[in-house]
């Protein structure tokens, strides 16, 4: 199973970005899929996710400014950032949780997108 995302870049605060994030391999249904970020020398911490019915979850901090959809069809997910502010300068990653076959579950990650916002 591949990750690739794309979209990520430099804005200025006040700007918007859209990441997406396609899924390929051998992948017999998708559950939860969500989206990271990481500074360097900190955790990865959790964004927005949405589970394959829907159900979005987000962060506190990006909250009325993001918004997490997927087209499971596409094996897709993407993350459209509003509002941008400097302190949402990331790396950003996509995490998706594939069911095999065998009904096991197995998590994946994107490479990993830098998102920059200036002041």
């Amino acid at each position: 199973v591949q990750l690739v995302e794309s979209g990520g870049g430099l804005v200025q605060a006040g700007g918007s970005l859209r990441l997406s994030c396609a899924a390929s391999g051998s992948i017999f249904s998708i559950n939860d899929m969500g989206w990271y970020r990481q500074a360097p020398g900190k955790q990865r911490d959790l964004v927005a996710s949405i589970t394959r019915g829907g159900s979005t979850n987000y962060a506190d901090s990006v909250k009325g400014r993001f918004t997490i959809s997927r087209d499971n069809a596409k094996k897709m997910v993407f993350l459209q950032m509003n509002s941008l502010k400097p302190e949402d300068t990331d790396v950003y990653y996509c995490k998706i949780t594939v069911v095999s076959t065998s009904f096991s579950e197995f998590n994946y990650w994107g490479q990993g997108t830098q998102v920059t916002v200036s002041s």
